[in-house]
C-alpha cells in the first residue's frame, strides 16, 4: 500500500499502521455499516514524506531521545520549536496534488473536519485520545491544506511527547495520519462509554449529551446531561445546566454561544432517542468486541458516529461459567503485594488455594481468578450463608476496613440474597465444628508455652518431607509433584497453626472486650501487644539490626555494601578488612530468612538469597537510623512494659467485686494471647519456605530444558503455569512456548500499569467501600489507625524497599509492605501505608 490518500471505504482495522487507530477505525465501521459521515484519510506515508523534507528533524529527534517526562521545560521548548518548524515547512507538490484532488472528488463546497489519527492511538492498552489536534467546519483549499499541516505538526504537543516518552514509545516510529471527514451541524452531541467508565459496570452504558458540537463537552468548557441505560431501561437521568454550545459559522469555524434559560436546564436527548443510542453502542460494542468510548452527533434527528475506540481504563473481569453475579475480592490487597503477578506465581497460588473441582490436588482453585495478572477470591458463594453475613465484614475489616465496608454494601444486595447451597452449609458447619472445639481447647486447657516448639517441630518436619518428595525425581514428574505438594499445603498448615493461633485471636479479642465491660484501663490493653514473643517477622527486623551492628564496626565493610553488586557479593567482602565476619553473619541471617524478599508471594520474585543486595538498604538505614543495641534495647524495653501491663491489669481486677476469679480467669487468657499471637506471621513463613523449595525444583528443570533448546533462558519458566511446564517436561505442549513467552511479557508490561480494585462483581462494577466516619479537619487524609500514639517528622515516600534511604526520625510512606518490608521498620520513625489494616 503506497497511496497517500486513502477513502472510508478502502479502509478497515488492518489498515491501522497507515491511517492510525481513528482512521481505521472510521473505516471499519464504515464497512460494517455504521452511519458514519464520510471522508478520507491522509496517510502515514504522506507525512513521512513530508517530514522528510526537513533538513532539521533528525536533529529534533536526537533531541527528543534524551527528553524525560518529568522534564517540562525542556519539553515545553523544543516542543514549540518542532511545532513552528514544520508548520511553515511546504508540502510536497505532488502530495498537495494528491489530497486536494481527494477534496475535490468529497465536495469541494463541503465543510470538513480535520482530525490528527496517530498509529499508536485508540489500541486496547493506550490512549493517545486528545493529544493531537481538531479543527472543525474547514472551508476551501486554503484551510483545509493549512489544518492538515498543523495536524503533523500537532504529533509534537507538550502533551503528546511526554506520554510517548512514558510509555517507551520511539518519536520516530509514531506516524500521524489525518482524517478528513464531511461535517455534519449537529443539534445535540456527544459521548457514549458502552461501559460506566465510573464504576466499571460492563451492563451499563453511560451517555454525556450537549447541545451544538461535541467540542464544548470534550473540552471541559460544559457540564453534559448524563444519561445510564441497562438492558433497554433509563437508570438514571442527570440533567446538567448547559450554559454555553459551540456551533459552526458560515465562513469556517466555530463560534462558542450562551444557552438560552430554557435551553440550559432542558433536557438534550429524549428518552426514546436515549434508548435507540444505547442500543446502537451496544451494536458498535458487538462488532468490535470490547466495550467502546464512542464520539455521536443527531442530525435531523438520526444519529452519526464520528469515533469510537475500546475504553482503555477499565479493570479486566476475573472470567465465570455461570450467570450470577459473582464478588471478588483482591489477593494482593489481603497479602499487602498489589503488585502485578507473572503466570508462573498465578499459577502457584491458584494450586495452593484449596477447594478444587472433582479430583486431583494438581487443579487450579475455581475460587481464586486472575484479571489483569492479578488475583482474586470469589467469595459469592460465601455471601449466601446467613451466620457468614455479619461475620465476613468484620473479618475483612480486619484486613482493609474499605474491603470490609464494600463486603457489607454487597451483602445487601438482592443478588446475594439467594439460599446457600447445601453442600456449602454443610461443609461450612463441619469447619465451624472443627474450628470451634479446636479453638475451645486452646483457649481453655492446652499449654500456651508449648506452642512455639509444636509448630516449629511441625514446620521442620514437613519442609524435610516436601524437599525429600520433590527431588527424588525429575522431569515432567517432578512437576506433578510439585502440583500434588501445593494442593495440600494449605489445609496441612491451618491444621497445625490454627490448633494455637485460632486460640490466640480470640483471648486477644475476649482481654480486649472485658477490659472495656469491667472497665480497665485502656492503655494497659494495647501495652499487651507490644514485643511478642514467637513472632517470625519481628525476629528478622532484630536481626537485620544486628547486622547492622556488625558492619557499623567495621568502616570499609559499610564502603563496600554501597558498591556491591550480587555476584560478587560474598567473594568481594572476604578482600574487604572485617568482611570476612559480618559475611558470616549475613550468610546466617540467609539460613532463616534469605526464602524472603518483598512481595514474596510471587514465587518469580528474587529472593534475597539469589539477590542479597536488595538488603542493603535497610542495613545502611539501620546504621544511619539507630544506635548501636537499640532495637534489642526497645524490643526488649517492650516486653517489660507489657509484663508491668499485664500485672496492673489484674492488679486492678482483684480490686473490684468478683476479682479473684476474673483476675483468673484474665491470667489465662493473657498467657495465651502472650504466647501465641505472635504466631500470627508463622503461616506465611512455612509457606514462603515452601515455596522457595518449589522454586529451586523449578529452577532446575528449567535449566534442564534450556540445554535441550526448550527454551532460551531459566527465567522463562516464570511466564508458564505449571500445568504448561508439565506439558513442556511431557512433550505434550500445544503452540510456539517462545512466541507464548513474548506474548505474556507484552502483557504483563501492561497489566503493571494497572491499580487494582479492592473489590468487585463480575459486572466489572467496582466497589470501592468507605472509611468509617470520624470526626477530621478539612482536607486531612482518613485513614485506619493501626496503633496508638502521634508521631511527627519528615515524610519519605518508599516505592521500593531495596530502593529506600531512610534518615532518623522519618515518617515511610508505602504502597504496601509485607515480611520483606520488615528490615526497614526499625529504621522509621513511623508507617503510613496505602492499602493494609489492623
Amino acid at each position: 500500500m503506497q497511496k497517500s490518500v486513502l477513502f472510508f471505504n478502502e479502509i478497515n482495522k488492518t489498515s491501522l499502521p497507515y491511517v492510525g487507530g481513528k482512521g481505521a477505525n472510521l473505516g471499519e465501521m464504515t464497512k460494517a455499516g455504521f452511519p458514519v459521515p464520510q471522508g478520507f484519510c491522509i496517510t502515514t506515508l504522506a507525512y513521512q514524506a513530508f517530514v522528510e523534507t526537513s533538513g532539521k528533524m533528525n536533529h529534533f529527534f536526537t533531541q527528543l531521545d534524551h527528553v524525560r517526562e518529568n522534564s517540562l521545560d525542556e519539553i515545553r521548548v523544543l516542543g514549540e520549536q518542532i511545532r513552528n518548524h514544520l508548520e511553515t515547512l511546504a508540502i510536497p507538490r505532488e502530495l498537495e496534488a494528491a489530497i486536494v484532488k481527494a477534496w475535490q472528488q468529497s465536495g469541494k463546497k463541503k465543510a470538513y473536519a480535520v482530525r490528527s489519527s496517530a498509529t499508536a492511538e485508540d489500541l486496547p492498552g493506550a490512549s493517545f485520545a486528545g493529544q493531537q489536534e481538531t479543527y472543525l467546519n474547514i472551508l476551501g483549499q486554503d484551510q483545509l491544506l493549512n489544518s492538515v499541516r498543523r495536524c503533523w505538526a500537532s504529533l509534537f504537543t507538550d502533551r503528546a511527547i511526554s506520554y510517548r516518552v512514558k510509555n517507551g514509545f520511539d518519536h520516530r516510529h509514531v506516524f500521524l495520519s489525518v482524517v478528513v471527514q464531511e461535517m455534519v451541524f449537529p443539534e445535540v452531541s456527544g459521548i457514549m462509554f458502552t461501559a460506566d467508565p465510573i464504576s466499571g459496570n460492563r451492563n451499563v452504558t453511560s451517555i454525556d449529551a450537549s447541545f451544538g458540537l461535541g467540542e464544548a463537552l470534550v473540552s471541559g468548557l460544559v457540564s453534559a446531561d448524563l444519561y445510564q441505560v441497562r438492558s433497554g431501561q433509563i437508570l438514571q437521568k442527570k440533567i446538567s445546566d448547559k450554559k454555553i454550545a459551540i456551533y459552526s459559522v458560515s465562513e469556517g469555524g466555530t463560534v462558542t454561544k450562551e444557552l438560552s434559560i430554557d435551553q440550559r436546564c432542558a433536557q438534550a436527548l429524549p428518552d426514546e432517542k436515549i434508548i435507540e443510542l444505547a442500543n446502537l453502542g451496544d451494536r458498535i460494542e458487538e462488532h468490535y468486541g470490547t466495550d467502546q468510548d464512542i464520539e455521536w452527533c443527531l442530525v435531523d434527528g438520526e444519529f452519526y458516529i464520528v469515533q469510537s475506540r475500546p475504553i482503555t481504563t477499565l479493570f479486566p473481569v476475573p472470567r465465570v461459567w455461570d450467570d450470577r453475579v459473582h464478588a471478588f475480592v483482591s489477593v494482593g490487597h489481603q497479602q499487602m503485594m498489589t503488585d502485578a503477578l507473572r503466570p508462573l506465581g498465578i499459577s502457584v497460588l491458584r494450586t495452593f488455594f484449596p477447594f478444587k473441582p472433582a479430583g486431583t490436588a494438581a487443579s487450579e482453585s475455581p475460587y481464586v481468578l486472575e484479571a489483569g495478572s492479578h488475583l482474586f477470591f470469589d467469595i459469592t458463594n460465601l455471601l449466601y450463608l446467613k451466620p457468614l453475613k455479619k461475620i465476613l465484614p468484620r473479618l475483612f475489616s480486619g484486613i482493609d476496613e474499605r474491603v470490609g465496608s464494600a463486603v457489607s454494601e454487597l451483602i445487601q444486595r438482592p443478588e446475594f440474597q439467594l439460599p446457600a447451597d447445601k453442600r456449602l452449609q454443610k461443609t461450612a458447619m463441619r469447619i465451624a465444628r472443627f474450628g470451634g472445639k479446636n479453638v475451645l481447647v486452646g483457649l481453655l486447657f492446652r499449654d500456651p508455652s508449648q506452642a512455639r516448639p509444636f509448630v516449629n517441630t511441625f514446620m521442620k518436619r514437613s519442609l524435610e518431607e516436601c524437599e525429600q518428595f520433590i527431588f527424588a525425581v525429575t522431569g515432567a514428574e517432578r512437576i506433578r509433584r510439585i502440583q500434588e505438594h501445593l494442593g495440600n499445603l494449605m489445609l496441612s498448615i491451618l491444621r497445625v497453626v490454627s490448633r494455637y493461633f485460632g486460640s490466640g485471636l480470640i483471648a486477644m479479642v475476649l482481654v480486649k472486650v472485658l477490659a472495656k465491660r469491667w472497665r480497665l484501663s485502656d492503655e494497659n490493653v494495647q501495652l499487651l501487644n507490644k514485643s511478642l514473643p514467637g513472632n517470625v517477622t519481628s525476629e528478622l527486623g532484630l536481626q537485620i539490626g544486628d547486622l547492622a551492628d556488625c558492619a557499623r564496626q567495621y568502616p570499609e565493610v559499610i564502603e563496600y555494601l554501597q558498591n556491591a553488586n550480587d555476584a560478587t557479593f560474598f567473594e568481594g567482602l572476604n578482600r574487604v578488612p572485617g568482611g570476612s565476619e559480618f559475611g558470616r553473619a549475613f550468610e546466617k541471617f540467609l539460613v532463616s530468612y534469605g526464602m524472603r524478599c518483598p512481595g514474596e508471594i510471587d514465587i518469580t520474585n528474587p529472593r534475597w538469597r539469589e539477590q542479597p543486595t536488595r538488603l542493603v538498604p535497610p542495613i545502611l538505614s539501620h546504621i544511619r537510623a539507630q544506635k548501636p543495641g537499640e532495637h534489642r534495647q526497645n524490643f526488649e524495653q517492650g516486653r517489660i512494659e507489657a509484663n508491668e501491663a499485664a500485672d496492673q491489669i489484674l492488679a486492678q481486677l482483684r480490686r473490684t467485686r468478683g476479682g479473684v476469679f476474673k483476675a483468673r480467669f484474665m491470667t489465662r487468657l493473657i498467657r495465651v494471647y502472650r504466647n501465641t499471637v505472635g504466631m500470627r506471621e508463622h503461616p506465611k513463613y512455612i509457606l514462603i519456605q515452601h515455596f522457595d523449595l518449589c522454586k529451586r525444583a523449578i529452577w532446575e528443570e528449567a535449566g534442564r530444558l534450556v540445554q535441550s533448546g526448550v527454551l532460551r533462558h531459566e527465567s522463562d519458566v516464570f511466564w508458564l503455569s505449571l500445568g504448561e511446564l508439565f506439558a513442556l517436561e511431557d512433550r505434550t505442549f500445544v503452540g510456539d512456548v517462545q512466541q507464548v513467552i513474548i506474548d505474556r511479557q507484552r502483557q504483563y508490561e501492561q497489566d503493571k500499569k494497572l491499580t487494582p480494585p479492592r473489590m468487585m462483581t463480575s459486572e466489572g462494577e467496582i466497589i470501592t467501600g468507605t472509611r468509617r466516619d470520624v470526626e477530621a479537619p478539612e482536607g486531612a487524609l482518613i485513614g485506619t489507625p493501626v496503633s496508638a500514639g502521634v508521631a511527627e517528622g519528615y515524610a519519605k515516600v518508599v516505592l521500593r524497599p531495596e530502593e529506600a534511604k531512610l534518615n532518623p526520625g522519618e515518617i515511610m510512606i508505602a504502597p504496601f509492605t509485607d515480611p520483606g518490608w520488615t528490615p526497614l521498620f526499625h529504621s522509621a520513625k513511623a508507617l503510613v501505608m496505602e492499602v493494609g489494616g489492623s
